[in-house]
C-alpha cells in the first residue's frame, strides 16, 4: 500500500509541475483573470445576480441554489476540511511564473475556489440547464488555474470538486428532508 502511495504522490507532483510550466499564450492570458474574478466567490455572485435578474423564477431560483450550494462547499471546505487536514503548499521553485507569489498561507487541501465554483455550477444545472452549462467552464478554468498558479496539487483540486458536488446534492435534498422531518 504504501509503494502505491509513493508512486501516487509521485505523479501527482510529476502533474502539478507540469501544469505550473504550461507557459502557452492562452494559459497565461486567461487564467489569472479567472482566478481574479473568482477570489472572495466574485464570479459566482455575479452569476447569481445576472440569473435573477434576467431569468425569471427559474433565474432566481438557481441563483438562490446556487450561492446555498456555494456557502454550504465553502463551510466545509474552508471551515472544516483545511481545519483537519495540514498540507503544504507546492514547492514555490516548481512554477516558473510570479502567481506563485500570490497564494494563501492555509492549508492547500482542499481546494476551495474549486468547492465553490463546483457547488455554484451543481447547483444551479438542475434548476436551470443551459445556465449551469455556462458555469461549468469557469468551474472549470477555476479549477486548472488553482493548479497552474501553485496554489494547489491536483489531489486537492479533486477534493474540492468533491466536496462541491456533495454541497450541491445537500442543497437539493434539503427541502425533501426538511418536508418529511417536519411532515
Amino acid at each position: 500500500m504504501r509503494r502505491i502511495l509513493v508512486s501516487l504522490r509521485a505523479e501527482e507532483n510529476r502533474l502539478t509541475k507540469r501544469m505550473a510550466s504550461w507557459e502557452s499564450v492562452w494559459a497565461r492570458g486567461l487564467l489569472p483573470p479567472v482566478e481574479d474574478a473568482a477570489e472572495h466567490t466574485k464570479l459566482w455572485w455575479a452569476a447569481a445576480a445576472v440569473m435573477a435578474a434576467g431569468g425569471g423564477w427559474r433565474g432566481r431560483r438557481a441563483a438562490a441554489a446556487g450561492i446555498a450550494g456555494l456557502v454550504v462547499a465553502q463551510g466545509l471546505s474552508n471551515g472544516v476540511a483545511k481545519q483537519l487536514v495540514e498540507r503544504r503548499r507546492p514547492p514555490k521553485e516548481w512554477f516558473p511564473h510570479d502567481d506563485v507569489e500570490e497564494r494563501p498561507d492555509s492549508s492547500s487541501f482542499p481546494s476551495g475556489h474549486t468547492a465553490a465554483a463546483v457547488a455554484f455550477t451543481a447547483a444551479v444545472a438542475p434548476t436551470w440547464p443551459w445556465a449551469g452549462a455556462a458555469c461549468a467552464v469557469p468551474a472549470i478554468l477555476v479549477a486548472v488555474e488553482r493548479i497552474h498558479s501553485g496554489a494547489h496539487y491536483p489531489s486537492d483540486v479533486a477534493a474540492g470538486a468533491a466536496i462541491g458536488l456533495a454541497a450541491a446534492a445537500a442543497v437539493r435534498a434539503a427541502p425533501r428532508l426538511l418536508l418529511r422531518h417536519l411532515g
